[in-house]
């Protein structure tokens, strides 16, 4: 079984970069409004797209940093300037570099976003970018007139590190003129496969091929992870209207989705354990199995990428006998009747092949996303899921799918669904996808297990 993960809560952690972001807004001028826009055009918070931080370093402050729990990394900003990370909560990376006199609190402040080229257009900056493209580490300094602290914008694709021209990539023979273009193709490979298939174990067979020629091509498992999950976000964006109207929010900042939280991907018990292999050759560990108790009716593998970042949130049905089991290894037969999450792919097929993502979870101002969405394009959010000072989350409106013959008959003939489920299915089609908002505070890197089954069942096709 995989360790138990108790996710703490840090709100010392929180004040004190709240303090330090606040010091760096009011040292530039730029990353001020820009704060201002994000709040009034995409419904976000800075905070929530900060890569990492660059301190002066002060008496007492290594030490500091480590009763607030970060840690000491293996990679350096620079000469002299130590970097730390946070294991045990959601927080952005931490450079300390000596003091110059009188200088700010924050050196720099670093952004994250999917696209530098698109965040410059949007904001009409000119920037000067270092690092080839599609490369592991890319950046460019905003120049802003009297700032004291520097606005770095920056892109990263399975590297943890701060070298544009990385040696250990040169090394491994990553840097070579060829490949920008290896990586393109890579994603190519992955975005043009076949998703649809008649008979799922075939879907899996080609997909795990597609895979192993990705990962080849790629010559980085880490930067094939990246690849792939800008594929199925795209995926998942073109079958949800929530989806597309926040990301032409964020684009007109040029952001993307560099603000996503976690992927979820709903499966069958039969072809669970083949979803986990595929991750975990991307290169994810498993974190927390997910479940809530013998009555929920289904549980979940929590992974993560521990260069990208990435999380993802792996769904199946359960029966009350095996909510104590390690799910993530064995393939299961299906239940007599279907949970939610069964009936779900009966009906849309499987996340990792045809249906796509269940939704993606980002990061926001919550109440601010719930009026704008529905204010600017119409669109309504569920009853809250979690409401917790620190975790707060809600769906938009399910989007609704045609659901294909073939599947409906299928689900009638095992006895999941009856004649008139065929008819208003067939007719109406079942709820697809949705777009997670998502407010976390105090770094909490976790779920609420009870308020997942809460929503889970709210979301059931049969409700709807």
């Amino acid at each position: 079984m995989p360790p138990s993960f108790d996710w703490q809560r840090w709100p010392e952690t929180e004040q004190f970069l709240g303090k330090a972001v606040c010091s760096a807004l009011g040292a530039n001028a730029f990353a001020s409004d820009l704060d201002r826009r994000m709040a009034a055009e995409t419904s976000t918070r800075i905070t929530d797209w900060i890569d990492h931080l660059v301190l002066n370093d002060r008496p007492g402050l290594v030490e500091e940093l480590g009763r607030l729990g970060y840690e000491r990394t293996s990679e350096p900003y620079g000469v002299n300037a130590p970097t730390f990370r946070h294991p045990g909560g959601l927080f952005p990376a931490l450079a300390v570099c000596p003091a110059t006199k009188g200088g700010p609190q924050v050196s720099s402040l670093a952004l994250k976003v999917e696209s530098i080229a698109a965040f410059s257009q949007a904001n009409q900056l000119g920037l000067t970018i270092l690092g080839y493209p599609i490369g592991p580490y890319r950046f460019a300094k905003v120049e802003v007139m009297g700032a004291e602290t520097t606005l770095i914008v920056i892109e990263r694709r399975g590297y943890l590190g701060f070298e544009p021209f990385p040696s250990s990539w040169a090394r491994e023979g990553w840097m070579a003129p060829h490949s920008s273009r290896d990586a393109m193709a890579a994603r190519e490979i992955w975005q043009a496969r076949r998703r649809h298939f008649t008979d799922d174990a075939e879907g899996f067979d080609v997909t795990e091929e597609v895979l192993g020629q990705m990962l080849e091509r790629a010559g980085s498992r880490d930067l094939a992870c990246h690849l792939v999950f800008e594929v199925e976000r795209d995926y998942w964006e073109s079958r949800n209207t929530a989806a597309r109207v926040q990301r032409r929010r964020q684009d007109r900042l040029g952001l993307g989705w560099a603000n996503h939280d976690h992927h979820t991907f709903r499966c069958s018990r039969r072809f669970f354990p083949r979803v986990i292999s595929i991750f975990e050759r991307l290169g994810f560990s498993l974190r927390e199995l997910f479940h809530a108790g013998k009555d929920a009716g289904w549980g979940a593998q929590v992974l993560e990428h521990p260069t990208t970042g990435i999380v993802i949130f792996a769904d199946l049905d359960l029966a009350p006998e095996e909510a104590e089991d390690n799910f993530a290894r064995k393939s299961l037969p299906d239940l007599p009747r279907p949970n939610t999450v069964g009936l779900w792919v009966g009906l849309h097929g499987e996340s990792i092949l045809d249906a796509g993502m269940h939704h993606l979870e980002a990061q926001f101002d919550f109440d601010a996303l719930r009026s704008d969405l529905r204010n600017e394009a119409g669109i309504e959010t569920m009853k809250p899921f979690s409401d917790f000072p620190f975790l707060r989350q809600a769906f938009t409106q399910g989007e609704r799918w045609p659901v294909q013959p073939h599947r409906l008959n299928r689900l009638r003939e095992i006895g999941w669904i009856d004649d008139a489920q065929h008819a208003r299915f067939l007719e109406e089609g079942a709820i697809g996808s949705h777009l997670e908002n998502l407010q976390r505070r105090e770094g909490f890197k976790g779920f609420n297990q009870k308020a997942v089954s809460a929503i889970l069942a709210e979301t059931d096709p049969r409700r709807h």
